[in-house]
């Protein structure tokens, strides 16, 4: 029986200890989606040692499709260098790997949410600012990958273009202050922030069964 081997490029995006040796590492790839696997001697690599941040080529193998496998990582840049002395920064980004480890179901291919996530940190890196507005577009994209595609363009009561100052939670569509005045009280108030992001990534974990990451919450503080 063959072993299964799946190749492409990735982002390393989570890594904990497994006994004194190994780790178990969470990559983000651009062919498929979030892996699991095993980094053997990662806990105690001196040259070469696999970080949260690093980008490269990714090797995932095991005998079985089911099994957890295990990672051959060859780090060819880090993406969190540039950040490491810009706490605001760092926080966006380990609060960005946070939500797609938690809330991107594994091996499911998201190629634009990769590249946008490139993007991100890549931009991070040479950013004048705290770095929110870029964060809040990357936190945008991941919301529409999940099913929620913020709408602006128009009232989604009405269609009309003026006075769109609320967002529907069901639709994820603007509203206007005509339309939103029987429903002040259930809508979102515009303009768009990362208070209103958070809630549609409430309802996301509520109905995906899982906690909001303490990573992204740290974000609020």
């Amino acid at each position: 029986m063959r072993d299964v081997k799946l190749e492409s490029n990735g982002i390393l995006i989570g890594l904990r200890p497994f006994g004194e040796r190994d780790s178990v590492a969470h990559i983000f790839t651009a062919d498929y989606g979030v892996l699991t696997g095993m980094l053997k001697g990662a806990a105690i690599a001196k040259k070469n040692r696999p970080l949260v941040g690093q980008s490269g080529a990714v090797v995932w193998s095991a005998r079985l499709d089911s099994q957890l496998g295990a990672f051959h990582w060859e780090s060819e840049r880090n993406l969190a260098a540039t950040v490491m002395m810009a706490p605001r920064r760092l926080a966006q980004m380990n609060a960005a790997f946070a939500l797609i480890d938690a809330l991107l179901p594994e091996r499911e291919p998201y190629a634009q949410l990769f590249a946008a996530t490139r993007d991100f940190l890549d931009g991070l890196g040479t950013a004048t600012d705290d770095g929110a507005a870029a964060y809040l577009t990357w936190e945008t994209g991941l919301l529409r990958e999940l099913g929620y595609a913020l709408d602006f363009s128009h009232c989604s009561g009405c269609g009309g273009h003026a006075d769109l100052n609320y967002l529907s939670p069901r639709t994820g569509r603007a509203v206007c202050d005509t339309c939103a005045a029987p429903y002040v009280d259930r809508l979102y108030k515009l303009p768009l922030t990362l208070n209103v992001t958070l809630r549609f990534l409430h309802m996301i974990c509520d109905q995906q069964g899982v906690r909001l990451p303490l990573a992204r919450r740290m974000l609020m503080v």
